[in-house]
Formats: structure tokens, sequence, C-alpha cells
């Protein structure tokens, strides 16, 4: 099973807690989702991030219901992401910076730094007050991300032959009173690498849309217009949204996140269900067909073929490409028409 993207190598994302409320912030979509509990997929609200939050580096809320966003060495504390209500900015304590993960439970922040296998708490990360190091357990050393709430920490794991899960418990030193519990399929689709694992990784490949024969003595030109689909299955992908509650900016459309979405899991890497390349300049509007004028000499009792580029997601294509190729063999070509993607 493809994997989930770690924190490491999808900036801007990133979880948080407060209250009864778990977060999911996607900074790099400019969105992020709130859920009261990730394993029921219950009150999914997607919400548009606020310009001035987006590019954090790391996301956690507190229990006095405020969420901060480091970026850098500095953090902005603000009540709501959605509208970066009453913001301000503090410097983070040299001993505070660098870390791998942030989060804050117990009335603590916690940073994680998972190639020394330690974490610090501390009661505030501009004083670094009250602070204390401590060895991460074996078990709580490779979560992907980490969050925390009033009285317990979370963090998530890939790969398991269960697929996603995330862990529950009250002590990253000795992995006390340890839960285990799966994301609900409406929460995975929202995490980096989420869509490989629940319509299936990423695939491009040439298909051949027709052939024509020449059963003559004579070599003929072959002139015709062709009939092709180009775009992005819109309607069906935007399935993946029917169980969230979008609650996006005015300029927001109905499959516009889940072109975003489909977007980045394009542009990944195989390792987590992706293709590696960039399609920003494909035709992101909903499927439609299109004419193509064609011309090309066969030779007698020879055929030549027609191929069109496209993206699937598992065994089904969503996304066809503007790209055909004529070729006089049956073996797709082999060059990707796509630029590569920037890791």
């Amino acid at each position: 099973m493809a994997g989930i993207v770690p924190k490491k190598k999808a900036p801007g994302v990133d979880f948080c807690g407060v209250n009864n409320y778990y977060y999911i912030v996607r900074s790099d979509l400019g969105c992020y989702m709130k859920s009261s509990n990730f394993n029921k997929g219950t009150d999914l609200v997607v919400y548009s991030l606020h310009p001035s939050c987006q590019g954090g580096d790391h996301y956690l809320a507190h229990q006095d219901d405020l969420f901060y966003i480091i970026k850098g060495n500095e953090y902005r504390r603000v009540f709501n992401m959605n509208k970066d209500d009453d913001s301000v900015v503090y410097s983070i304590h040299p001993n505070c910076q660098g870390g791998d993960h942030y989060l804050s439970a117990f009335g603590n922040f916690y940073i994680i730094f998972q190639d020394k296998g330690v974490y610090r708490r501390t009661s505030n990360m501009n004083k670094d007050s009250d602070a204390v190091e401590y060895t991460l357990h074996p078990n709580c050393k490779d979560g992907l991300y980490y969050w925390g709430l009033a009285d317990h920490y979370y963090f998530v794991k890939s790969g398991t032959k269960w697929g996603v899960e995330y862990y529950k418990g009250t002590n990253f030193n000795k992995n006390h009173e340890v839960a285990t519990y799966s994301f609900h399929p409406d929460v995975v689709n929202f995490l980096p690498g989420g869509l490989s694992v629940t319509q299936g990784p990423a695939l491009g490949r040439w298909e051949n849309i027709k052939t024509i024969s020449n059963d003559s003595e004579t070599e003929v030109t072959w002139t015709k217009k062709i009939t092709k689909k180009v775009g992005f299955k819109k309607e069906k992908m935007s399935s993946i949204e029917h169980n969230w509650n979008v609650s996006m900016s005015a300029s927001y459309q109905s499959g516009d996140l889940t072109a975003a979405f489909a977007k980045f899991q394009f542009s990944i890497s195989a390792e987590y269900g992706g293709a590696s390349v960039n399609t920003e300049n494909e035709v992101w509007d909903e499927l439609t067909e299109v004419e193509e004028q064609l011309q090309a000499k066969i030779k007698p009792h020879e055929k030549i073929y027609i191929w069109q580029y496209n993206l699937s997601l598992g065994k089904e294509a969503v996304l066809f490409g503007r790209d055909t190729r004529i070729d006089d063999g049956p073996t797709p070509p082999t060059e990707i028409p796509l630029p590569t993607s920037t890791p």
C-alpha cells in the first residue's frame, strides 16, 4: 500500500487539536479540515486558510483556544486560522527552535527532535519556561505527524498491515495508555498521499484511441478529424467531498478542491502513490469531447496507431491530456509528455 507523505516531505501540512476537535492543515492547498472524530469521520468541515496563516512550518493549538503558526524562528498566535483574528507574533526561544514536530498537551508545549530521539517540554516557547527534556520511547519516535489535546497526545503512522492509523497516549517517554485507531476514508482523502490509499496509486499511460489500416497496395495519406476526451472527471472525483462540509471562500466552486488534491497526488513520487509529474498546465475543466485534425501517411498493408496520454488513480483514468501521438507500431510511446514535478 502506498503511504502517506510524512511531514518532513510535505511542507505546510500538519495536525493540531484543541478542546474536542482535531485539525489537519493543508497550507500547501490553502485550507484546513476540522473534525470531532478522525476514526468515525464526524463533523468534517473544510475552511479556507487565511493568507496570513499560510506557509507555516508547523501548526499547533493550545488549551487557551489559540492556534500557533511557526514560521522560521517566530510564531504567530491567532484565535481563528480562517480569519487571523487578534494575531500577535513572538520570537521562539533558541532552545525551542529547530524541532521536527510541535504540539500542545497537558497545558504544555512539546517539541520533538526525532533524530536526537528526545522531546522538550516547556510552558512557554517564547521564554522556554519550566523546560525539561526526555527521551522518546522507541514506539513514539517514527510518527509522521504529531498533535495533542488537553490530556492526550497523538501521532500518525502509515504502512502497517491495517493501513493508515493514529495512536493515542499519555506519555512519550514511557508510551503509557496507548490506543490505536484507523482513519475514516473521508479523512484519509484529505491527507497528503491519501488519494492513493482510497482510490489507488497514480499512473500515467498512453491509451490507444484509434487504429487505422491501409489494406491497399499503395501508400495513402490519411487526413481526418478525430474526437477525443480532454479534461478532468470533476463530477466523479468530487464525490470525495460529499461528506465534507466545505466552507471555503466565495471564489470556490465545487470540484476545485478535488482538482487541487488530484494535482498534488500526481506530483508526488511513486513511493507515496504519485506519478512525479506537474499537471498545472493541463485542462482541469469538466471532461469534454474535442476534435483534432490529424494527418499521416500509411504504407501498404500497414496500420497507424493514435495514442492519447492520460492519468489515472487506481484503474480509472481521471485526467485526459491534450497530447496525442501517431505511431506505426502497437507498442505505446515511452516518453512522458508532462514536465517532472519539483520534489
